[in-house]
């Protein structure tokens, strides 16, 4: 592949190819004492592919990446899409259900994974039909990319898929959210022109790589830009406060969660890091204590951000200007976004709670096998219909109040009742269950089930280590409550408002 091919602005691995080319040298990432410059991790890439190729991979085919944070997950990632072909990221914490039900629809062909899932993968491997080849990181990858021939990766045009992520529904079943390679491309180029991202700035980066703010926020960012990025395989606070306070960096990325323990990690110290070019939060609601605690501890007020799985990012406080506690600014450069009222899509004034709405070229194709989906999801002039509820003032900043469909956010992690529920059901001695969420210090929002039993003697350790054997952790309630009965309505419906009520009530 020529080096004049990467120069097309509607992908994000061109970005990275013509960075490669044009300064092979320069760093670009390290991870846990290793530096890998551009060059190298575009060899990397470029090895993935020919391997892909050499099993038989068409263009369109699917990957999934099924592994934690690691030089690896990047080369397969951009070497997916220098084959011309489809990534899957699947959140590591899946498990049986979860996991089978995201690579069975998505179809994928190979499932790249590492010691520590390889056995979950296992569990449900006979299940996947489609699903030729399971790639373990280590000897057997070694293996893989020693069996690639000859081949000359091509870049993938804008409007080619990129990725297929997935993200859950109040249905409880996962749907594909379809990125082309332009919507990824236009919505990390709006991000890095608000931001004032370079190719000098350095990012310290500890998020997940499956996750929307850690992949195509950054990583895309980097790659785009050409800067340089350290990677770690997990949030810890004391490793990353010493980071802080030794390391080169301009950026940090987190969840309100991580802030939190960053400003626990840093009363408890004597020595503060010096102020960063910038810190983000997004993936949840940040708390104005949170913010005011950090800025008096770090020196720096956060830029709060709003985005999700189906588009990117949309909505940012600004970086120079007035970064107001609990809001999320306004929309990216290129961008729109809009209230509009729940049942009638009219658009609403300001200070007016409706749904949030976006449109822009940032916004996902479609959901993958889901038409029906789709179709509830846009209108007919484009705006992409977020769930999330919310106003906006006058002078233009927007404020999350809450979600159309019961939504929860732990930690940053998006939990649905109704998965959670589904699951509960399964459980023995459960006759019925509903799921809530409720304010935690810690996580923003903390899953709680009430459970009517038909077993007097279920305890909430066996509801809890059911719940382990069967969900993600960030999944599992972590309060179970037993009540005598639901509150429903005259249809039948457990009416959820009384049972959140109740439970603040008693909690």
């Amino acid at each position: 592949m020529s080096d004049a091919a990467a120069k097309r602005p509607d992908s994000v691995v061109g970005a990275f190819v013509r960075h490669a080319g044009d300064s092979p040298e320069e760093p670009c990432l390290r991870f846990e004492g290793e530096d890998w410059s551009y060059g190298r991790l575009r060899e990397h890439a470029e090895r993935f592919a020919a391997a892909l190729a050499a099993r038989g991979l068409s263009p369109g085919d699917r990957v999934a990446l099924f592994l934690g944070n690691s030089p690896d997950f990047l080369a397969a990632y951009l070497g997916t899409h220098l084959a011309r072909g489809v990534v899957v990221p699947v959140n590591t914490a899946y498990r049986r259900g979860e996991l089978g039900h995201i690579i069975d629809d998505a179809g994928a062909r190979l499932c790249l994974t590492d010691r520590e899932r390889a056995g979950e993968l296992e569990k449900v491997r006979d299940d996947l039909s489609q699903l030729k080849e399971i790639v373990q990181v280590g000897e057997e990858l070694d293996d893989f990319l020693g069996a690639a021939g000859s081949y000359e990766p091509s870049l993938p045009g804008g409007d080619d898929v990129a990725v297929i992520a997935y993200t859950s529904g109040t249905t409880g079943r996962s749907k594909g959210a379809v990125l082309l390679h332009r919507n990824l491309a236009a919505n990390v180029a709006s991000v890095c022109e608000a931001w004032r991202w370079t190719a000098d700035d350095h990012l310290l980066l500890t998020l997940p790589l499956f996750h929307t703010h850690g992949l195509t926020v950054g990583v895309h960012g980097t790659l785009f830009t050409g800067a340089s990025v350290e990677l770690h395989r997990k949030f810890e606070a004391p490793k990353v406060y010493d980071a802080l306070l030794g390391g080169p960096f301009t950026m940090f990325f987190g969840v309100p969660t991580m802030y939190t323990r960053l400003i626990r990690e840093a009363r408890s110290r004597d020595e503060r890091p010096r102020p960063l070019r910038l810190y983000v939060s997004g993936s949840a609601a940040l708390s104005p204590q949170a913010f005011s605690g950090f800025e008096d501890l770090f020196g720096e007020r956060i830029l709060e951000r709003y985005g999700m799985t189906e588009t990117g990012m949309n909505l940012t406080n600004p970086y120079d200007g007035e970064r107001r506690p609990g809001t999320v600014g306004g929309p990216f450069p290129r961008q729109e976004a809009r209230v509009v009222g729940i049942e009638g899509r009219e658009p609403l004034g300001a200070g007016e709670v409706g749904e949030i709405e976006v449109r822009g070229p940032h916004v996902f194709a479609g959901y993958w096998n889901r038409p029906d989906a789709t179709r509830e999801s846009f209108d007919g002039e484009g705006w992409f219909a977020t769930g999330d509820l919310g106003s906006v003032s006058e002078d233009g900043y927007y404020t999350i109040s809450g979600r159309a469909k019961e939504l929860i956010i732990s930690g940053g992690y998006n939990v649905y009742p109704r998965e959670v529920e589904e699951v509960l059901e399964g459980c023995p001695g459960v006759a019925e269950v509903a799921v809530v969420g409720l304010a935690d210090e810690d996580y923003g929002e903390k899953v709680v089930a009430a459970v009517v039993r038909d077993d007097p003697n279920l305890s909430a350790e066996r509801v809890a280590d059911f719940c382990r054997e069967n969900l993600a952790g960030y999944k599992k309630p972590r309060e179970v409550v037993f009540v005598e009965q639901l509150p429903r309505n005259a249809l039948g419906k457990v009416l959820k408002h009384e049972v959140r009520e109740r439970l603040e009530r008693e909690g």
